[in-house]
């Protein structure tokens, strides 16, 4: 596979989200995450990326066990910060960081991970403090590089003057383009790699649409406006003709969306989430794809910026997200 530079190391230029691991989207047999993980590596995924939240530590565990059967290489991202109980919060105290770090590493077999991101900011405490927290656990060997999630260009910059970020991770897809509004610019001035995740937007861009008949009570997209009605009626009506379009291609619809977003900028890492090895393959195949300008302008034409209805998140959904415009 082709590759790009993540946290100062060359990685296959399409990752794996692991968040689905943890039944984010309904029930995972392990078994079935093994495949998984293991096709990941036979074509070269070798980024793999998860959170302490996932399943609350069952992503991460099933992670680390497929690990220590294999001793797999492969660098590994993971997050700290959401609080989910009594009531939802973020931390991003040194004591938190190190408490949930030391977590992760013990369900995950590691000594340390490639790349430690705060999940959500809190707010109250300067970005500056929390840059020092992380280029402390990279001095210690705990972390080889930090990262933040669903921050604003001015917290990526604030955090960069105090030490380096290696990587800011926002949903960015054909129907969500809000990182175009600074963000992608700013990684790029940085030398941060901007981390995809839910490019294929929650499976909208799937081979079949998803049936929200199906969405278990747990779901993130039960409640979320873009697959609520009569928005999700409306936004597969739009994506119709690009799937057609992407037929006459050759091409699946998941690997033509991942190719859109590796065709954004070469800092630009797409994480698709899957929990099959017959989806991950179709993902991947989008990194062999290259577009043209009629490519492109077609695409533009088809899926216009703003295009999607409803908005990316519920107001519940949004809590800890970082607007920006």
């Amino acid at each position: 596979m082709k590759t790009r530079v993540l946290a100062g190391r060359h990685v296959g230029a399409v990752g794996l989200g692991c968040m689905s691991f943890g039944g984010m989207y309904g029930a995972c047999e392990e078994e079935t995450a093994y495949q998984c993980l293991a096709r990941a590596l036979e074509l070269g995924v070798d980024h793999w990326d998860t959170a302490n939240v996932y399943g609350m530590g069952v992503s991460e565990r099933v992670m680390g066990t497929f690990l220590r059967q294999t001793n797999a290489e492969v660098a590994i991202a993971t997050k700290a910060s959401i609080v989910p109980k009594p009531e939802r919060h973020f931390r991003n105290d040194a004591d938190h960081l190190r408490s949930e770090l030391e977590g992760s590493l013990e369900r995950l077999g590691r000594s340390s991970v490639e790349l430690f991101y705060i999940h959500r900011r809190e707010q109250a405490r300067p970005v500056e403090e929390v840059a020092e927290t992380l280029a402390g656990f990279i001095e210690e060997g705990i972390i080889g590089a930090y990262g933040l999630s669903e921050v604003a260009p001015a917290t990526l910059r604030r955090a960069a003057a105090v030490h380096p970020v290696a990587a800011v991770q926002s949903e960015y897809s054909l129907w969500t383009r809000q990182p175009e509004l600074g963000l992608i610019q700013a990684c790029a001035e940085l030398g941060t790699t901007l981390v995809a995740f839910s490019p294929v937007g929650r499976g909208i861009f799937a081979e079949t649409f998803p049936d929200p008949a199906g969405f278990h009570d747990g779901d993130f997209r039960k409640r979320n406006p873009r697959f609520t009605e009569p928005n999700y009626t409306a936004n597969k009506a739009a994506i119709a003709a690009f799937r057609d379009w992407c037929h006459s291609k050759g091409w699946s619809v998941p690997a033509a969306a991942i190719a859109w977003t590796l065709d954004r900028g070469d800092h630009v890492l797409p994480i698709p989430g899957t929990r099959t090895a017959e989806h991950l393959d179709q993902l991947v195949a989008g990194a062999e794809i290259d577009f043209t300008d009629a490519d492109r302008a077609e695409i533009d034409r088809m899926l216009p910026v703003g295009f999607a209805y409803g908005a990316r998140y519920g107001d519940a959904q949004t809590v800890g997200v970082e607007q920006y415009c």
